[in-house]
């Protein structure tokens, strides 16, 4: 649902917001994805920083852009959506420990190939990569990395029911 182009424009969007408008943005998720916000606001109660916790807001930021441009309406998240998509994502990366390095590697290419929302997932990826928090070196960082990763599964989740 959420197309390359659209993803750029939002991370423009968002990369050209100042403090005030980031406020503003932060609260027309809290009246439009509240359990969205709430799943990264939790994070310092698991260990993030308040530094860190940048990382997984503009994530947020940039895909609700991306929502609201993608032109689709999209359902609130609900609490028991996202427990799933966690379940799933976390089943999913059990599975990929136990596998040899170049399966693990063609098993998260053909996910990443396959993933409805494929442009978010990338601008993920990348975003993490960019602030290295792909290598999940602490509880604190594996954390943030699920909560965003999540974020993607779970307007992946909606928008495929929604289409």
């Amino acid at each position: 649902m959420i197309t390359q182009a659209v993803m750029v424009q939002a991370a423009i969007d968002v990369n050209g917001m100042d403090q005030a408008q980031k406020v503003s943005l932060a609260d027309e998720i809290f009246a439009q994805q509240p359990n969205l916000l709430a799943s990264i606001l939790v994070l310092p109660r698991l260990g993030v920083g308040m530094v860190e916790l940048e990382v997984p807001l503009h994530i947020l930021f940039v895909m609700f852009r991306a929502m609201k441009r993608s032109g689709h309406t999209w359902p609130i998240v609900p609490e028991a959506v996202q427990e799933t998509c966690m379940q799933r994502l976390t089943a999913r990366a059990r599975f990929n420990e136990g596998l040899p390095g170049e399966l693990a590697n063609q098993v998260v290419q053909q996910f990443c190939d396959e993933h409805p929302e494929r442009y978010l997932l990338a601008f993920v990826y990348g975003y993490l990569g960019d602030h290295d928090l792909l290598r999940v070196r602490t509880d604190a960082e594996k954390f943030l990395l699920l909560a965003a990763l999540n974020l993607v599964e779970c307007i992946a989740f909606v928008g495929a029911q929604t289409s």
